[in-house]
């Protein structure tokens, strides 16, 4: 009885432990994923209410939002971030990115990174150049998410290049200044894709991978959250977080 009493207490001691190390911070920077802030209950979008928590609890918490371009340069060694940083992006380039988010992200003194896709500027839902101008001059990077959102690693070379530079020269001329940043469609990529993008000035790139960012990770194969509706409020957004702490420690 005394050993199978030592045994249980060793097993309690170990399974907290093990619980005690996955919930202890990771120690990476978590990129956020969104897509649209409305409260029209799409798949891919996220109640205004809900976003205004989920920015106030980034706050409240002591993180601070830095650009996609500011991790990509501490990444590579050429710059520090403060403590806590995190980046918000949202893919796509919908309209309500301008009208919802904007405000509650000025609000909270927060930056994000929006990820264009060139051929939907203008359409019905998605944001127009003025708002895209808009958005940049009030401290919103924008980088881009293609030309017309194709799965980039289904695609021959030359179409892979014309994906991602055009819509990159687009932006450029457009908004009048560099592009550095781009996020894969459906976080789907290759690694014939890095030196793509390298070659054509991109510093980094998001993909579909679960985890966070810590130095000396590939640059064009950045770890994502995928914030999506909430179901049960707050809680499930915490919970996205240490999840994606937990994937980073045992390299899911």
């Amino acid at each position: 009885m005394s050993r199978l009493r030592s045994g249980l207490a060793l097993l309690a001691a170990l399974v907290a432990a093990l619980i005690a190390w996955l919930a202890y911070p990771a120690g990476g920077v978590p990129i956020l994923a969104y897509h649209q802030v409305n409260d029209e209950g799409g798949k891919y979008s996220i109640s205004i209410r809900d976003f205004g928590e989920q920015m106030a609890y980034l706050t409240q918490q002591g993180y601070t939002a830095v650009t996609m371009a500011q991790l990509a340069d501490f990444m590579a060694g050429e710059g520090p971030l403060p403590p806590k940083a995190v980046v918000i992006t949202f893919d796509d380039g919908y309209a309500d990115n301008f009208t919802n988010a904007l405000p509650i992200l000025e609000k909270y003194g927060l930056k994000a990174t929006v990820f264009i896709i060139t051929d939907k500027v203008g359409q019905p839902g998605y944001l127009a150049w003025d708002e895209i101008r808009q958005m940049r001059s009030r401290g919103i990077e924008i980088g881009s998410h293609t030309l017309g959102h194709l799965a980039l690693n289904e695609l021959d070379m030359p179409e892979k290049v014309r994906q991602v530079t055009v819509s990159k020269a687009i932006l450029e001329k457009e908004l009048g200044g560099q592009i550095g940043v781009l996020a894969y469609p459906y976080g789907l990529f290759d690694a014939t894709l890095f030196d793509i993008l390298r070659s054509a000035g991109y510093k980094g790139a998001c993909a579909g991978v679960n985890g966070l960012n810590k130095p000396g990770d590939n640059p064009y194969s950045l770890k994502r959250i995928n914030v999506g509706r909430d179901r049960i409020g707050l809680a499930e957004f915490r919970l996205r977080l240490l999840r994606a702490g937990i994937y980073s420690k045992l390299s899911l």
